[in-house]
């Protein structure tokens, strides 16, 4: 296969991180037209003993971070949400905005990460961590989480509480969860799906989505019941038992994002 054609299926997902990245999308296309240009020059660039993913993203980075900026970077959007997404990038340093990105919106792999940055797994864990208090810093909110597991709902208290967040309640039925939001308005809410009364975490969300705009993380055992195909699908969802690591960075990501200021589909439960 071609590099072409190694290349080619990974570019509209290039060209999504390279928008991110410089926070332009004209900045951000010519930074990936760089990279094609510096490959076809040198094809040495585009390592062929990495998978074509991890190869092409490296070669984009390798030209961002050795590079002048291209183009002026003052483009704007009218979109709320994008807007706010734009200031939480700029808050980040570019190092640890690249690893952040990488890893919870990219989904790349810690290691695969590693390698597209040049550093080892250390450095990388590092960086998202820097992203996550900073995130933390500039967006610091009330969390209620919906849990009927004791020591897991006083294990999430303790790695909400570590990024800097705030745990307004912990409830443990549908109607807890229901009147906690009611009265405390949260920015994050963390649910299970099986709750203690037998009641449902995923009605408690539909119906709390009903009242309030607020980005929802799942954390359940039975990721199988939310992830069918058959219906819209959570956007934010971990499966227990759980890394501490994975859920801190979950949770920035959700804030970072600012689903709130982003249409519904993008951080609603089952709609």
């Amino acid at each position: 296969m071609s590099v072409g054609d190694q290349i080619a299926e990974h570019l509209p997902y290039l060209r999504r991180f390279a928008r991110a990245v410089t926070m332009s999308q004209e900045c951000g296309d010519a930074f990936v037209v760089s990279t094609l240009e510096a490959i076809l020059k040198d094809p040495a660039i585009f390592a062929s003993d990495l998978p074509p993913r991890v190869a092409l993203y490296k070669a984009f980075l390798d030209v961002v971070n050795g590079s002048a900026p291209i183009g002026n970077g003052a483009e704007r959007s009218s979109h709320p949400g994008l807007a706010a997404i734009r200031r939480n990038f700029n808050a980040l340093a570019p190092k640890a905005r690249q690893a952040f990105l990488l890893v919870c919106v990219e989904e790349f792999a810690p290691h695969d990460a590693a390698l597209v940055l040049n550093i080892d797994a250390c450095e990388l864990q590092g960086l998202i961590d820097e992203a996550g208090r900073e995130i933390a810093r500039q967006m610091a909110t009330d969390v209620i989480i919906i849990e009927d597991e004791p020591l897991i709902a006083l294990d999430l208290e303790r790695i909400v509480s570590e990024l800097g967040h705030r745990v307004a309640k912990i409830v443990r039925t549908e109607g807890q969860a229901i009147e906690a939001v009611k009265h405390l308005r949260p920015g994050l809410v963390l649910a299970d799906i099986h709750l203690a009364d037998g009641s449902s975490g995923l009605d408690a969300v539909n119906k709390i989505l009903n009242t309030l705009s607020v980005p929802v993380i799942f954390v359940t055992a039975y990721p199988q019941l939310l992830l069918t195909g058959a219906r819209p699908e959570p956007t934010f969802l971990i499966t227990k038992p759980f890394h501490p690591e994975n859920v801190k960075s979950v949770i920035s990501h959700a804030l970072f994002l600012d689903v709130r200021g982003l249409p519904r589909e993008r951080h609603s439960a089952l709609a």
